[in-house]
């Protein structure tokens, strides 16, 4: 990838060149080791065979040819191309027995987990393209909320096997998967770090389909990743990852099933691709509380552009698990379509880290369940909620903070929200500027504890309630706010809260009047909101 610049006032950051990989001239086909295409064969000795062909030459470009391939985990080299030639697919074994437990990282932590199906750790120059299909078995590891399923399909999952928790709202493939988090638990608790220690646990275990852990110059190139049984994509702590023209999927109900989650990794590039997942769909992640803290490694230097969400529960997501940072950040030119939430800002006390000097513009979004736009600092307790939380707690290396984030050129379709803030007493969200959102939804901006927010032109077509309502923010600045369809004799702007301070309304067009305006006063008395 050119180096490219985002050059936005404040928000000034220049893209670092993101590096390809280098992969030898020397090719070798999966059937010359004896592979057999018939859905039925096992193929994972031929793989293991065919990447060694290519380590033994220096590196090369494995080719799978069109065909129903069952293999085992994969384990990649360095200087090393797996190729999936359009009508190839790659389906990975559903017996457990067939995953090693190693030492991996999982929801910010070190963890151990069954070897995932496409594996890598610490090598160079290692890509998987072409125009076929990697599954990743999920059915087989996953459980599933009675919720999320009708009558007729809970009854087939029934049916299937496996078990049903007590509240007979939960169904696990094994006894041994319903009872793994008690048990990792109490392992964790005692100091067992060793794989072999957590086998009584590995049907919970569920590995992502693809792990790449210290790995450079790193390309996913056109095909399918699909099916799951955790997360789909997770790069982690490695540079030079290039994602592009990829379709990643998972079925809507896929417990964990995230769709690609780029974790304390810097300089990558995701680009013209397609997500529609059972959880969040892109994410940047870096760790979680004191051991993300301690690794330090930020997720930076990261450019997204030009991708499609189905479904999700955030089409582009920071979070929650951030403690080692997220910073320079460019997301541009996305499609959002019936996601939970749009843009999606997450965290909580405890967390700790930084996120700041993210650009994110020219961003379509349709019928969106919740927010288009949110920063939720209480994930872990009333996310969803709306509540605010007034008490403020001391400020400590556990108090995450959010920065310096500009949002342009947005358009949203059907929301619940169409910006939603639920800052932290202690530290506010700070510096963020929104311009020209346009949106339609049941209400319109609720921002709790921001400090230092611009609105501008902003056109809010509501069902309820006020355009913009503010609690407990401090330097606010409103420019052009406009819309429609609020309740007759209903204010533009509502403010409370004693520390609301500094809110200026300027609108050349006399859209927001002192009438408009339902204001309490400061802590001082004076006037919260001054009419530009």
């Amino acid at each position: 990838m050119k180096s490219e610049s985002t050059n936005h006032a404040n928000y000034s950051w220049t893209m670092p060149e993101v590096l390809l990989p280098e992969i030898p001239d020397y090719e070798v086909r999966l059937t010359d080791f004896g592979a057999v295409g018939d859905g039925r064969t096992d193929n994972t000795e031929a793989f293991r065979q065919a990447i060694e062909a290519c380590v033994n030459a220096g590196g090369g470009r494995v080719v799978i040819p069109p065909g129903i391939w069952s293999t085992g985990p994969i384990k990649l080299a360095s200087r090393l191309e797996l190729h999936a030639e359009a009508g190839a697919v790659v389906r990975f074994s559903k017996v457990f027995g067939d995953y090693p437990l190693i030492v991996s990282q999982f929801e910010g932590r070190p963890a151990i987990r069954c070897q995932s199906p496409l594996d890598a750790e610490g090598t160079e120059h290692v890509a998987i393209t072409g125009q076929g299909v990697f599954d990743g078995g999920g059915e087989a590891w996953r459980p599933v909320k009675r919720w999320k399923m009708t009558d007729k399909q809970w009854d087939r999952l029934l049916r299937s096997g496996g078990v049903v928790d007590e509240g007979e709202d939960m169904w696990w493939p094994s006894a041994a998967a319903m009872g793994g988090s008690a048990l990792v638990k109490r392992l964790i608790d005692e100091g067992k770090r060793e794989p072999a220690d957590y086998l009584p646990c590995r049907d919970f275990l569920r590995p992502n389909l693809l792990s790449f852990r210290r790995c450079s110059r790193v390309l996913l190139d056109g095909p399918t990743f699909q099916n799951s049984a955790a997360w789909n994509l997770h790069p982690w702590a490695s540079q030079h990852v290039t994602i592009r023209n990829v379709t990643v999927r998972n079925p809507w109900f896929g417990q964990n099933g995230d769709g690609l989650d780029i974790d304390s990794c810097r300089y990558v590039v995701v680009e013209d691709s397609t997500f529609d997942v059972g959880d969040d769909a892109i994410c940047l992640k870096s760790g979680k509380d004191e051991a993300g803290r301690a690794l330090g490694l930020p997720s930076e230097y990261i450019r997204i552009k030009d991708c499609t969400v189905y479904h999700g529960h955030g089409g582009f997501v920071i979070g929650s698990e951030m403690s080692g940072g997220v910073r320079h950040v460019h997301v541009s030119d996305c499609t959002f379509m019936g996601t939970d939430i749009g843009l999606r800002f997450k965290s909580a006390r405890g967390r700790g880290g930084v996120v700041e000097d993210i650009v994110i513009e020219r961003i379509r979004m349709t019928d969106i369940a919740g927010e288009a736009i949110s920063f939720h600092l209480f994930y872990e307790g009333v996310e969803g909620s709306g509540s605010a939380r007034d008490e403020s707690v001391p400020v400590t290396v556990g108090t995450p903070v959010f920065r310096c984030i500009h949002i342009k050129d947005v358009y949203c379709d059907g929301a619940e929200k169409a910006f939603l803030v639920n800052g932290l007493a202690e530290m506010p969200l700070e510096g963020v500027t929104v311009q020209r959102l346009v949106a339609s939804s049941r209400q319109g901006v609720v921002c709790h504890h921001v400090k230092r927010l611009v609105l501008e032109d902003v056109a809010l077509y509501t069902e309820e309630g006020p355009l913009v309502k503010l609690h407990q923010s401090i330097d606010v600045e409103i420019v052009r706010l406009g819309g429609a369809g609020r309740a007759s004799g209903e204010a533009m702007l509502a403010v409370s809260g004693s520390l609301t301070a500094q809110i200026e309304c300027r609108d050349p067009r006399t859209a927001v009047t002192q009438r408009s305006v339902s204001a309490a006063a400061d802590a001082d008395g004076n006037a919260a909101v001054r009419i530009g």
